[in-house]
Order: structure tokens, then sequence, then C-alpha cells
């Protein structure tokens, strides 16, 4: 029987430390685990790629053998995004899609990111691979690979959008920082036939990240790109995670948009050709862009964290936009309906250009609530999912009014509170959100008092 890291399986994906939870075994093994599942499936053929790590190379030609020992037909298309190879999927229209990529996550980790049937593979799919492997279920055959560069039809794609539905806007001048992650070469694509003046940094794809930490969720990650705005007098700057499917925005002033904030113009723009469509955004999203879809008529859902969580709702309810405050934006309003960052952020360009508005003034227009960033607290002396029911639990007892749609989710008369289990580090998730300064000390020191028994380090 083979023996194989549990946690690695997460809730919609599998990820962890390269060495001593994913190794090259590991990558076979579940390249087997999941062809046997594609195949029992009726599928024959998968679109791989992979990310820009030092160790995906190595894990990428390990998942590769176990696929195609399950009699499985693969395409390769090269190093790239994950929404570059999902596009892949589409274009070519095969069964599956697997990706070797870190996502945001720190350099040393790696993992894998799958759909099937162009839905996601989440949840009991992925944990079910775990037992797959460990009982040796895998289906045998003799499969082919070939390689097939499709990052010329992503970019035509991406730009014929543009064209076809912003011709008509000024030029902008727009900075680009990919953080050196996987989107780093689509992005210089995409700016030499873009209109309008672009200066691009941290292009080169460089697994060891040398600028900075691939996250655009983290304000730090952002300084560099906000020096370039001012410097440059952009009108706007976009950042990318290390597999270009979360974006970070940063508006003329310097000012950083977090993705809750810049899905209010998305929101607008989808609900002016969709009336009263259903727009998702997470549960860490700010109270103003649920008010915000509402008073356009749309319809406001909070649904779950997490981009297979987020795609099969969007399924569910037929929505053609959802997102997080991560950065994570989905578009099945002309487009497939997962997340891209790359798409998103020329989507984003286009409302931009064709505004009368520039960015800085609409977001120092817009009604504002005082609220923590995305507060990210290490959880190691106790089981993240433990404190989450814990804290649930106490809340009711106090009477509070609680969502418990993912975490909890608290509201009171000073505004809401939020704790969350990340799904894919061992970290507890929180953050608050008031109308004024003062309700939001409150709201913080009552996350304080709630999480510090729990050995939670807390630093808002």
């Amino acid at each position: 029987m083979k023996t194989i890291c549990e946690k690695i399986f997460r809730e919609y994906d599998i990820r962890g430390v390269v060495g001593p939870e994913i190794t090259e075994d590991v990558a076979l093994l579940i390249g087997k685990a999941f062809g046997s599942v594609v195949k029992e499936a009726g599928g024959l053929r998968v679109c791989v790629g992979r990310d820009g790590r030092l160790s995906s190379p190595a894990l990428f030609e390990k998942l590769t053998q176990g696929l195609l020992s399950t009699g499985l037909t693969l395409i390769d298309v090269g190093i790239g995004p994950t929404p570059y190879t999902n596009f892949c999927a589409r274009h070519l229209d095969t069964d599956a899609m697997m990706m070797v990529t870190g996502s945001h996550n720190p350099g040393d980790q790696n993992g894998f990111k799958m759909a099937l049937f162009h839905k996601a593979f989440w949840g009991e799919q992925v944990r079910a691979l775990k037992a797959r492997i460990d009982e040796e279920r895998f289906v045998q055959g003799g499969g082919t690979l070939t390689t097939q560069a499709l990052q010329d039809a992503y970019v035509d794609y991406l730009v014929n959008d543009y064209e076809t539905h912003y011709n008509q806007g000024r030029a902008l001048t727009v900075a680009w920082d990919p953080g050196n992650g996987a989107g780093g070469d689509i992005v210089e694509a995409l700016t030499k036939r873009l209109p309008g003046t672009h200066f691009v940094i941290n292009a080169p794809i460089d697994g060891t990240f040398p600028a900075h930490h691939p996250d655009p969720t983290v304000a730090k990650n952002l300084v560099e790109l906000q020096a370039l705005v001012k410097e440059k007098n952009c009108d706007l700057g976009l950042a990318f995670d290390g597999d270009a499917d979360r974006l970070g925005v940063v508006d003329g002033d310097g000012t950083i948009l977090w993705g809750d904030e810049f899905m209010e113009l998305f929101a607008k723009e989808v609900l002016a050709a969709k009336p009263g469509a259903c727009i998702i955004a997470d549960v860490k999203a700010s109270e103003t862009l649920f008010e915000a879809v509402r008073a356009m008529g749309g319809d406001a859902l909070m649904w779950k964290t997490g981009h297979s969580l987020i795609k099969t709702k969007m399924y569910e309810t037929g929505s053609p936009l959802a997102g997080e405050l991560s950065g994570h934006i989905f578009f099945a309003d002309r487009y497939f309906g997962f997340d891209d960052a790359l798409y998103a952020g020329l989507r984003l360009l286009g409302i931009c250009a064709t505004n009368n508005q520039t960015l800085a003034e609409w977001n120092r227009a817009r009604p504002k609530r005082f609220g923590t960033p995305e507060m990210r607290l290490p959880c190691v002396t106790k089981d993240r999912f433990d404190v989450v029911k814990e804290v649930a639990a106490f809340a009711r007892q106090q009477g509070l009014t609680v969502d418990e749609t993912d975490g909890v989710r608290v509201k009171n008369d000073h505004g809401w509170w939020l704790v969350r289990a990340s799904n894919t580090q061992d970290l507890l998730v929180a953050r608050a959100e008031s109308l004024t300064p003062e309700g939001l000390d409150i709201l913080v020191s009552t996350l304080q008092e709630l999480l510090m028994p729990h050995g939670v380090a807390f630093d808002a």
C-alpha cells in the first residue's frame, strides 16, 4: 500500500511543501489516480501545463508519466499561468485539465489544480484521490504525449475581446507587475498589442521570485508597482500572483483597490448587459459590494471562498460574474467562467478607457467603510477548523447574528467580523469592517479576545 500525506488533499486542489509533502513519487501517484478517474469517466484527452517554480519541471515529468500510464492522450501546452492552461483545455476541447502550480503560495511549495469536463474538480473528488492511491486502484494503459504551444491563440483571444468591446476608449498608461510568475511572458505579449503606453516590471519567469513574493493580496508586494504608477504617472497598475489567477490593482493615486472594490466596476458593466443577474462574492467581501450590487438591480449572493467552490456555484445559479477579496475574478459573461486575472485585467482596462472618470477619481468618490485587510493568522497549536467551530458556537450562545456560509461571519451594531479556516494553509483568515474607525477598533478587539485563547498569534 502506498503512503501519502493526507493534508495535501485540500478542498479545491492539492498543495504542499516540496520535499516533505510533495515529491516526484507523489506527483506520479497523483497522475495515476487522476488519470484513472478521467478514464473511468469516459475521458480520453487531457491538457497539461505548469508554472515557473523551480520544482515544477520534475513534478510535471512524473505527473505526466502517471497520466500516460492510464492510457490517456496528453497535450502539453508548456509553461504558463493556470488560466492559460484552462483556456487551452477549452480551445482544444479536452476532457480534463491538470496544472502543476503552487499558485500564490511560497516558493518552497507546489501543487496541482484539476478540472474534469470543464467543471471544477474539488472537495470529495480531490480527497477520493487519496483513497485511490492508498488502494492502488489505477487504470492501466499506454498513453501518448504531444506538445502544442497556444500562447499566441490565448493572447489573440484576450486582445480580440478588448478590441471588440472597447475600441472607442481612450489610450491608457498602465504599469504591470507579473511578479516573476507564470504570467510574465503573456503580459509582455499583451502589452505589445494593446493601445496606450505600458511599463512592465518583474516579467521574466523566475521560480526564485527575486523581486517579491507573488501574491498581490499582500500590500507589501505591491510597493514596487505603486512606485512605478506614481513615477510614470500611470492611470493604473495591475499585478498578478504566481499563476496569474489573482489580480491586484493600484489606481493612479497609488492606492490599492482590493478585489471586492474593483468588483463593483465589473458588476456595473455586467448588470448593464444582464439586468437582475446574480453576482457572487465570497464571505470576505465588503458589505459595500453587496449593497452596490443590490442598488444596481442585481441579485447579490455571498458564497464560500475558493476557486472551485465559486465556479461550481456560478454553474448552479447561472451567474455571469463572481469575485473574491483575494482578486480571483470569474467571468462567464463573454468568457468561460474560470478565474483569469489577465482577462479580468483587460476588462478593467476597457472599463477605465471608456469611463468619464479615471479609476482614481471613481475610487475617491465611492462610499467607504473602514475595514481590515485579509488577516492570515498562523494556527499551529490547534486544528484550525475546530477553532472556527468553537468561535461559531460561542457567537450563537451570545445571541449574535451568525452566518456560517464559510467559517463564521457575525454582524452586530458596529459592523461585521469574520473568522474562517484556510483551505490551503495552516492559517485562520480573519477580517472586520465598520462604518467608523472606532467601530472597527471594537471589532478587532473582539477578534483578538476570541482567538488568542486558542493560541492564535494575532497581529492586526
